[in-house]
């Protein structure tokens, strides 16, 4: 089985993109257990706590992040660089275990997979 790498780039209100890869996520860890989850770019704002969609009238899917470790999903990357221009800390508690990586050691980790889906 081939090894997939699943990249959310996109903020995670305004566009269906980020509950689009979520949902392909979950369903292809059914298929393989060879899966990495990546968040860079706006990305990262996938997994920040204490977001209320409903005051934006959107779809709380952002909780489900927390359910990865169910799946048995558990390499996921953050990009350090997209943290700091956002004026992100590291330190933060983001709804998923992820370890942060700077942007040549997140495309060194990305490019050991085969499939490679963004979102």
């Amino acid at each position: 089985m081939k090894r997939v790498a699943f990249v959310f780039s996109t903020v995670p209100h305004g566009t269906a993109s980020g509950r689009e890869g979520l949902d392909a996520l979950l369903a292809t860890s059914a298929l393989t257990e060879d899966l990495g989850v990546f968040f860079i770019g706006d990305g990262v704002f996938q997994i920040l706590p204490g977001q209320k969609p409903d005051l934006v009238l959107a779809r709380d899917y952002i909780a489900t992040f927390k359910l990865l470790g169910l799946y048995d999903i558990e390499q996921c990357w953050l990009c350090a660089a997209s943290l700091r221009e956002r004026g992100l800390e590291q330190s933060v508690n983001f709804v998923v275990n992820a370890t942060v990586l700077e942007p040549e050691d997140l495309r060194r980790e990305l490019g050991n997979y085969d499939v490679i889906m963004r979102f």
